[in-house]
């Protein structure tokens, strides 16, 4: 059964509210970068644009409501990090049954 257009309507209302919470959160981040050097600076604006671009970690943030921002930035870039570290692993793994 499809949603009728109200659900629609508010499932795109708690999208856009879970948006906007990350979005302003990692947004109130931005004058930490002054104090990064170039190269680290770099890394941290990639990695809060992967936050702010993963639909998973801006319905997970939705979950919380906007006074966990913070705590919802936090879990998406350990997430993050998480992934990273678990793809290394994996690669590595496969390498070494290669050799």
């Amino acid at each position: 059964m499809l949603p009728s257009q109200d659900e629609q309507k508010d499932q795109q209302q708690q999208g856009d509210n879970s948006r906007s919470i990350l979005s302003k959160e990692i947004d109130s981040w931005n004058n930490f970068e002054y104090a990064l050097r170039e190269e680290n600076r770099l890394l941290f604006n990639k990695m809060l644009s992967e936050c702010k671009e993963n639909e998973g970690y801006i319905k997970a943030a939705g979950s919380k409501d906007e006074f966990f921002s913070a705590e919802s930035l936090f879990m998406a870039l350990l997430l993050q990090q998480q992934k990273t570290i678990n793809e290394l692993i994996a690669e590595i793994t496969e390498r070494k049954k290669e050799a």
